[in-house]
């Protein structure tokens, strides 16, 4: 991973085309619509007045999420086609979002501490995810809550693998290696590095989930999503900043 950094994701992240944006842009997809966002809303609980800080927000679509839902949101994105989007969004339609165009790993003037931090699905794709969680954490307020989700570091590629194998194999966790996507690529890293770096942050974990998707849902998904009833490949990580 040496020759990536977090220009060149950016760069590479920033050129997702228009059609995958407009898709995304009500609650994102099939996943986040029923296993990341019920887990990520629940933990933040009332949002109602609270300065909530999306961190590597993409379309914007929980930006948008949160501001309906009475937060006031200040959302960051580095990737061009991403963040154009968001702001095209928000002038069509005002919520109250601040968007910035930036790498937070660059400390960009957001305006004074926040109530809470998301960082949905991002730090996987960050090569400087340290820093990048290290920012987080600094732009809270003390006791602030600081949410962040992830691919499950031990399911991360669940649904290809049970459709191949009808159950889920893996031979390498304990490497760091890169997982390539369609739009950009991510990073696997075990899910110890993640939690340890978190602790030397000043952070105390409140809550670890690893959402299944109800068998209801997965009736109405594409073909091998049941994996997802039996298998988490997502984990989301609830945290304090101490005061």
């Amino acid at each position: 991973m040496s020759e990536w950094t977090n220009e060149r994701a950016i760069e590479r992240w920033g050129r997702m085309p228009r059609a995958a944006l407009e898709a995304m842009a009500l609650d994102g997809d099939f996943a986040k619509r029923h296993l990341i966002n019920p887990e990520l809303l629940r933990l933040l609980g009332d949002v109602t007045g609270r300065r909530i800080l999306d961190a590597g927000c993409g379309n914007g679509y929980l930006s948008r999420l949160l501001a309906a839902r009475g937060a006031e949101v200040v959302g960051v994105e580095p990737g061009l086609s991403l963040f154009d989007f968001a702001a095209e969004r928000e002038a069509r339609t005002p919520q109250g979002i601040r968007y910035v165009r930036a790498d937070l790993c660059a400390r960009p003037d957001l305006g004074g501490p926040f109530d809470a931090v998301v960082c949905s699905m991002v730090l996987p794709a960050v090569p400087d995810w340290q820093d990048a969680m290290r920012a987080c954490t600094e732009a809270l307020s003390p006791g602030g809550l600081f949410v962040f989700t992830v691919n499950h570091p031990c399911f991360e590629q669940l649904w290809p693998v049970w459709r191949a194998h009808g159950e889920y194999r893996t031979s390498r966790y304990l490497e760091e290696y890169e997982i390539p996507g369609p739009h950009g690529t991510d990073f696997h890293r075990p899910l110890s590095a993640y939690v340890n770096h978190l602790l030397t942050l000043g952070c105390h974990l409140t809550e670890l989930a690893e959402p299944a998707l109800p068998p209801e849902a997965a009736a109405t998904g594409p073909e091998g999503i049941d994996a997802y009833t039996h298998l988490p490949n997502f984990l989301i990580v609830a945290a304090r900043r101490h005061r």
